[in-house]
């Protein structure tokens, strides 16, 4: 197995990406990404604000034609654990235990899904949701290495993706930034600066409740998809300086 992604590979088809200006585009992209962290399978999914599906990925076209047809979203475990969830989604860690779940492993094994395979959840604007999925074929530790090496890289991949995508949703209307309150900036200088939640929360004279209040409303202002991403573009705004 590969599993090791080359980082100017990775920095040059991120560059691709980026430069990318149409969906049909962003086929050839995933295949590479697929190619550079040595997986057998790489899948983008997006439910749009307004319902409706997009996706591009290496499954085989047999496999995707199935799923529609059978109407599998309504079933599918990787899509419902990752609804409920925020973090990237190991699929051994979902509900695999209804005969319906088992009978639909058991076929998507019989074309070439993998038998190990890890989601990211992403949620965008205006209620988008999407899936940023890999699966390959090895032993329960070669996948436990594998996840543990790249899991940062990854969902920095996965919102670079999705945000890359949004880009093409028809009638989208572009983000519009919204200021941080004076608390938020404070709470979110202190954890770019490496205070650790409780540091910060002493620091402020606050509980670590209210400390998540203003990091979570900071995210949401933010549009980002976890704490690390909303600082990362306070940082890029210049809302706070470290």
């Amino acid at each position: 197995m590969g599993f090791a992604a080359r980082t100017p590979q990775l920095e040059e088809i991120l560059s691709q990406l980026e430069q990318s200006d149409a969906l049909e585009e962003l086929q050839d992209v995933i295949e590479k990404l697929r190619d550079c962290f040595g997986v057998d399978h790489m899948v983008y999914h997006w439910v749009s604000s307004t319902g409706e599906q997009y996706g591009c990925g290496t499954y085989s076209p047999e496999w995707v034609q199935r799923y529609l047809d059978q109407g599998y979203l309504r079933i599918d475990p990787v899509v419902l654990g990752c609804f409920q969830r925020f973090h990237p989604v190991d699929w051994k860690r979902l509900d695999w235990s209804s005969r319906a779940a088992r009978a639909f492993q058991k076929e998507a094994l019989d074309y070439g899904v993998g038998n190990q395979g890890l989601s990211i959840p992403i949620r965008g604007p205006n209620g988008q949701f999407a899936l940023y999925t890999l699966s390959h074929n090895c032993s329960d530790r070669e996948w436990a290495e594998f996840t543990e090496r790249h899991r940062r890289e990854l969902i920095l991949v996965a919102h670079y993706f999705n945000q890359k995508a949004l880009e093409f949703e028809p009638g989208r209307v572009p983000e519009q930034g919204q200021a941080l309150s004076p608390r938020e900036v404070e709470a979110m200088t202190l954890i770019a600066v490496g205070y650790n939640r409780a540091q910060a929360a002493e620091s402020l004279s606050i509980s670590e409740h209210t400390l998540r209040v203003y990091i979570e409303s900071a995210r949401f202002k933010l549009g980002a998809m976890n704490t690390t991403h909303a600082v990362a573009k306070a940082l890029s705004r210049g809302l706070i300086v470290v």
